[in-house]
């Protein structure tokens, strides 16, 4: 029997922290062996972020290498770029045509930025359907997200199901997986780790980076345990070892988080070092990412076939 299929990608808007490694990107990695894997970086959904050419060129980069870095071993997963697959637009193009402007009012982003007053471009209230486009082309069992990411696989699946009911039997339904205790890493003042709040610690970072971070985590001199130097800590140590330490020193803030910065290096250093490895190689790597495009396509062609076909168009 062949391998399940599973499916996920990152947008190139900046670096990558430890709360995106955790909530998602761990997985891929995990989960690479028992899955075919189909691992995109998210371009065009950048650009309702990022618009200039430089920066998204480097961006691309940079995600591409920290693919790698974190263990993703092209031979067993396919790494592409999404602009690659230009499949991936026509069928958003296509779910635009059978979605409701109501139904995409109900996103997350969409009405994130409303209620802060921003006026929201096209993209960014369409973009349901290009992330519903991104995971169906490649019929994936499963797609590894962070929790506020979830919404994303439920719209994959109820266009799916819609397209499916108009048409005829097409697209199979994924299901999200979602790691446990992982939803809600605090970041450096206490709310979620997120770049939109700049309160991350990036991923690669040197060590007097993941000092400065760790020293200007916000706590709370009346807990005794500084829970979020705590939620932080028990990702890259055992949570029975860390409920001995820090009952050890309770109110020694200053030690516990000396300890999280060494914990810290411990667990960024190898992969940090493996990343600058590939960044020596800039033309290798893009070419990993190219051919793993020309992969990607092959399986987007034939499902774009099948639904030129099921809607009508093809006709010679």
């Amino acid at each position: 029997m062949s391998k399940k299929v599973l499916l996920s990608g990152v947008k190139p808007t900046g670096k990558v922290s430890i709360a995106n490694y955790f909530g998602a990107m761990k997985q891929f990695v995990d989960l690479a062996n028992e899955y075919e894997s189909y691992i995109f970086i998210a371009d065009y959904h950048a650009l309702n972020f990022i618009q200039n050419k430089k920066e998204m060129q480097e961006n691309i980069t940079d995600i591409l290498l920290d693919y790698l870095a974190i263990g993703l071993d092209p031979k067993n997963v396919t790494l592409f770029k999404q602009s690659d697959i230009l499949e991936h637009t026509e069928l958003a193009w296509i779910f635009d045509t059978i979605t409701t402007v109501p139904y995409l009012e109900r996103a997350h982003a969409y009405k994130d930025a409303m209620a802060k007053g921003k006026e929201v471009n096209v993209g960014t209230f369409n973009y349901p359907m290009l992330m519903a486009a991104d995971i169906l082309l490649y019929s994936p069992d499963v797609v590894p997200v962070g929790q506020d990411q979830k919404q994303h696989v439920e719209y994959a699946r109820d266009t799916a199901q819609k397209f499916n009911r108009i048409f005829g039997e097409t697209f199979k339904l994924p299901k999200e997986i979602i790691m446990k205790d992982r939803e809600n890493i605090p970041g450096l003042d206490g709310r979620k780790m997120s770049k939109s709040y700049n309160n991350t610690i990036p991923l690669f970072a040197e060590y007097e980076e993941i000092k400065k971070c760790v020293m200007s985590i916000v706590t709370d001199s009346g807990e005794g345990i500084p829970k979020n130097v705590y939620a932080i800590h028990k990702l890259v140590r055992d949570e029975k070892e860390l409920e001995k330490i820090y009952a050890e020193k309770t109110g020694k803030y200053k030690e516990l988080k000396e300890l999280l910065i060494e914990d810290l290096e411990k667990f960024i250093a190898p992969m940090r070092e493996k990343r600058k490895e590939f960044a020596k190689d800039i033309p290798k790597a893009l070419a990993i990412l190219k051919a793993g495009g020309e992969k990607a396509k092959k399986v987007a062609e034939v499902k774009m076939e099948e639904v030129r076909e099921k809607i009508g168009v093809k006709i010679y």
